[in-house]
Parts: C-alpha cells; sequence; structure tokens
C-alpha cells in the first residue's frame, strides 16, 4: 500500500474507535421518576431534599388527604404530602423535614 493509502486508513480507523469509544446517554427517567426534584424554591427560599420546611407546613391546612388523585405515591409512615411553590413535597409529620419532591406537574401523568 501507499503512504497516502495507509494514511487515510489509519484516520478511518482512528475515527472508527473514537465514535465506538462515546459514552451513551443515560435514558431519560420515565413514569414518576420524571417529575423528581432534588430542589425547589418555596416563600422566597431555596429547598432541598434534607432541609427542613416551614412550621405552617405541619398543619392540617396544608396535608395533601388525597394524595393518590394527584398520582402521587403513598406516604411513608410519618410523614404527609403538602404543596410548597408548585411542588408536592414529602414531610416527615413531627420536624418537616424534606425527604421527597415531585414537580407539580405530575398532577397531569396519565
Amino acid at each position: 500500500m501507499t503512504k497516502g493509502k495507509l494514511l487515510l486508513l489509519g484516520v478511518l480507523m482512528s475515527v472508527a474507535s473514537a465514535a465506538i469509544a462515546v459514552p451513551k446517554a443515560a435514558a431519560a427517567p420515565s413514569g414518576i421518576q420524571a417529575y423528581e426534584e432534588q430542589e425547589f424554591i418555596a416563600d422566597f427560599t431555596k429547598f432541598k431534599i434534607g432541609d427542613f420546611a416551614p412550621a405552617q407546613y405541619l398543619t392540617p391546612e396544608y396535608t395533601i388527604k388525597q394524595w393518590n388523585l394527584r398520582n402521587l405515591p403513598a406516604p411513608t409512615e410519618g410523614a404527609h404530602w403538602t404543596y410548597m411553590g408548585e411542588n408536592y413535597v414529602l414531610i416527615g409529620n413531627t420536624d418537616g423535614k424534606i425527604m421527597k419532591i415531585y414537580n407539580g406537574d405530575i398532577f397531569y401523568h396519565r
């Protein structure tokens, strides 16, 4: 083979191996996992999982009792769902610790 052909073959092989080595993008979450959030803003404050919700969200007026109609999973024992800053937030009944966050669009999930 001539030097030109060898050079072309080397370039093609390096391009092909680079294309194979490219990591594949992770699949987008599906189902209700697509609505999971790690942080949000409510009441002019940024909250994340592990933070504590203000005391008002521990009151019965802010407790979501019909969570299943909003496509939310059942709350864990000792916790309840509330609505903060356009998000559904699972918080501890006694301390208000944020355990899980779903974007409010989960309401429309089918």
